[in-house]
């Protein structure tokens, strides 16, 4: 148990006595509690599901707790399962996709497995995947991270380009047409972070690869779409073609201000950049573009949660049964929160409603949202791991020197060599 423990504490930064594991029960019967982050688009989806749940069944209650932020959701999560007891747990929690196999590796049996009950080929693919161990899915799918181009249309306009040259396109070609539009319009393509690895595990995903095979082992040296989503990356600041930011007000400011002309991210940020009514009419979106190698495709994954029902749960059937009515079955909640919340659910048959069928002015009148959940069905699904976010800080630890012409070998050895040291 001792080693157990320990090795769990490693892997979550948490240093930990063993103890016994407890189960107690969070809430009273007949009331199901719920942990997510940001009330305004996780807590305003869940607690429209348990209005909808309630209303078909008056016993239930839903109660969504979303004081916390998802670090304290995380650090109490960890800290409890890792001690072994489960006092004042809810019965559902939100989890973030790329962490989730290492909540499932970490506490075998804290969560419980949703794919005995729930039919996870109605959701996407790739979601499913995430949260999926030993042939059983943990997760119900929630929000999807699926991603996109979007662009400043009169940018594109003005340097003598149409939608359709930005239709399924590879970064390479993005390149060259952002050479032109920064000759012609003196915006600079993109603006980029070099303390967020996000576009460049985009490109991974987009080739159906992450930082790890398939038996947990680290994948770096010899992933030619890693390597090949490095070049691109620099090729962005070797064309000059990047303005450079820090954190997320920066990263924002910079296209909200009409700054860059394009912007490829998940679907999420389509609140931010509507934000500016004025802007209304002047964006597009188009498929994220892909690498120019074999297997890469025009989708691709940033970000996305998934609910998780507590094993120790006294309500967990009826957890289990909530989340199976509304989350997967209801289709006009789906239509409610993406209108509401801007939430593109991971449910295909959402995309069949009509809210998803509605056309935007602010983009020029296209069907985005058709797009993107026809996107999301495209996207190729990864193996996250358990060690993510180490690989993510030490890739991060040689853009500086990637991004100046570095030699990539050399970077992808010494990436290797601080994440091998990171997950012992």
């Amino acid at each position: 148990m001792n080693r157990i423990i320990s090795r769990r504490g490693r892997m979550f930064g948490i240093a930990m006595a063993s103890v016994s594991f407890l189960s107690v029960a969070a809430v009273s019967a007949g009331e199901i509690s719920v942990w997510v982050w940001d009330a305004n688009f996780n807590g305003a989806a869940m607690r429209e599901a348990g209005s909808r749940y309630t209303a078909l069944k008056p016993d239930a209650t839903v109660v969504v707790d979303d004081t916390a932020s998802q670090d304290d959701i995380r650090a109490k999560l960890q800290t409890q399962l890792l001690a072994g007891s489960t006092d004042g747990l809810p019965d559902i929690v939100l989890i973030q996709d790329d962490v989730a196999q290492k909540y499932l590796q970490s506490f075998p049996g804290a969560f419980e497995p949703l794919s005995d009950s729930i039919d996870m080929s109605a959701f996407a693919e790739y979601k499913v995947a995430a949260a999926t161990l030993d042939g059983k899915s943990y997760s119900l799918p929630f929000d999807s991270g699926v991603t996109g181009l979007f662009y400043r249309s009169d940018y594109i306009k003005e340097a003598g380009f149409t939608a359709e040259d930005l239709n399924n396109i590879t970064w390479d070609r993005l390149v060259e047409i952002g050479t032109v539009v920064k000759e012609k319009t003196g915006h600079q393509l993109l603006d980029l972070d070099l303390n967020d690895s996000g576009l460049i595990r985009m490109m991974m995903q987009q080739a159906g690869t992450w930082y790890f095979n398939e038996d947990g082992s680290l994948n770096i040296i010899g992933n030619a779409p890693l390597k090949k989503a490095l070049e691109t990356y620099a090729k962005f600041y070797q064309a000059d073609l990047v303005k450079p930011v820090s954190g997320w007000a920066e990263y924002t400011g910079a296209f909200t201000s009409g700054e860059v002309a394009t912007v490829p991210v998940g679907v999420w940020i389509t609140a931010t950049i509507k934000a500016n009514a004025d802007q209304s009419g002047l964006w597009a979106v188009a498929p994220i573009p892909r690498l120019d190698i074999e297997g890469s495709v025009n989708a691709s994954n940033q970000g996305g949660s998934s609910w998780y029902v507590l094993a120790s749960s006294d309500n967990k059937a009826e957890a289990v049964d909530f989340l199976k009515t509304v989350w997967a079955g209801d289709i006009d909640f789906y239509q409610k929160i993406l209108v509401n919340q801007g939430a593109v659910g991971s449910l295909l048959a959402a995309r069949e409603g009509e809210a998803y069928k509605a056309t935007d002015e602010f983009f020029g009148g296209a069907p985005v949202w058709q797009d993107f959940s026809t996107w999301l069905s495209q996207i190729p699904s990864v193996g996250y791991g358990v060690f993510t976010a180490e690989v993510d800080a030490a890739l991060q630890a040689q853009l500086p020197t990637i991004i100046q012409g570095g030699d990539l070998d050399a970077a992808l050895q010494a990436i290797n060599d601080q994440a091998t040291q990171q997950m012992q």
